[in-house]
């Protein structure tokens, strides 16, 4: 059922929809259509059975046809706890309802570990495409630690009828370079089994909140110049789409690069010219901090999916809906959410799901 966007965004509506970029000019990325895999991915050295699940990817669901993707994401379970994520509605133990709630939701996608979807694979493996997640941070290890663990090979991924496989690298940690080594590893297999690979790109490191003069600490483990570069090197090792969390703010390099304290290398030019920022990283409209991070997918030619987030509540509708507007005006592929949908009951999820799609389908949201 179509929504009113914009009575969603309140507020906030004109500062998203009206908003032109004057940042690096849409013309200069390769953009989402339903022509993507012939005229950007067929380019690669991605095998012909790569590019048919990724066309499968994107011929499924309320998305088919459109060049975007709406994909559900159940990984919690591990990545948070089965108890803590699942409390709010007990049916999602079951994996049978997780694929339901895609299906239903009409999603392009289902993505949780191996364990749920070999679960019910020979009754959905042919109904809705499989992501397969082959690695998780467990939460069960005291105390807890932020390093992903992999739960199981490639070959059961394929085994069980899976398109994609996906992972996540928490850059920026100090199991990053493990992480980076053999997740390269197995992307390269999944490619050669015909599999589409997805990277999830999140940064982590203690380090990364840092105190200011006035005492006070920011997080920039979403910041836009962080992510960004997490993207560049999940795109290195040969992610086909790259996950990641919309930018909350910028600046995370110049914020490292104070009281004496020397890390990476960055140049004021990020900010100033390619995010609308200042200097110092300050400021910067969040369809620009956004598109920072698809130059950083070689211009697009690696497609971003930005995550749902958690679910709130009340917000959870116009979060989403922000989130949506702000990615495909920048020029994303779409959205992977998942606790936003799966914990409320399942025709509240499928109907936010597709409220989100409904941003995607909508010709006056266009790219800035």
């Amino acid at each position: 059922m179509p929504i009113d966007i914009a009575s969603i965004l309140g507020p906030e509506a004109k500062a998203l929809l009206g908003y032109e970029s004057k940042t690096l000019s849409k013309s200069r990325i390769h953009l989402p259509g339903p022509d993507f895999v012939d005229r950007v991915f067929s380019q690669t050295d991605r095998s012909p059975v790569v590019l048919r699940n990724f066309q499968t990817i994107l011929n499924t669901g309320r998305l088919a046809g459109t060049g975007f993707v709406s994909i559900l994401p159940v990984d919690q379970g591990i990545e948070h706890s089965a108890g803590a994520s699942f409390a709010p509605n007990p049916e999602y133990f079951d994996p049978e309802n997780i694929c339901k709630l895609a299906i239903e939701g009409g999603c392009n996608a289902v993505a949780s570990t191996i364990g749920v979807l070999a679960s019910v694979s020979r009754k959905y493996a042919h109904k809705i495409p499989f992501l397969v997640k082959f690695n998780h941070n467990e939460m069960l290890t005291y105390p807890n630690v932020h390093k992903q663990s992999y739960f199981g090979s490639i070959r059961q991924c394929y085994e069980m009828g899976a398109v994609a496989v996906g992972a996540t690298i928490y850059f920026g940690n100090d199991s990053a370079r493990d992480e980076i080594a053999y997740v390269s590893d197995m992307f390269e297999e999944a490619h050669a089994l015909g599999m589409v690979t997805v990277l999830w790109c999140y940064t982590r490191s203690n380090g990364f909140k840092v105190k200011g003069a006035d005492g006070k600490s920011t997080d920039y483990h979403s910041s836009a110049d962080l992510t960004g570069q997490a993207n560049h090197l999940g795109a290195t090792i040969k992610a086909d789409i790259i996950k990641q969390k919309l930018p909350t703010n910028n600046g995370g390099y110049a914020a490292l690069n104070s009281g004496g304290s020397s890390y990476g290398k960055w140049d004021k030019r990020v900010y100033t010219d390619l995010c609308g920022s200042d200097a110092e990283g300050k400021g910067g409209h969040p369809i620009d901090l956004c598109r920072y991070q698809i130059l950083n997918n070689y211009m697009g030619r690696v497609p971003l999916i930005n995550s749902g987030g958690e679910s709130k509540g009340a917000s959870d509708m116009h979060d989403a809906i922000v989130t949506a507007v702000v990615n495909k005006r920048a020029g994303g592929m779409g959205l992977i959410s998942g606790r936003k949908a799966f914990q409320r009951p399942m025709k509240e999820g499928a109907a936010l799901l597709q409220a989100i799609q409904h941003v995607y389908l909508d010709k006056s949201v266009t790219v800035a």
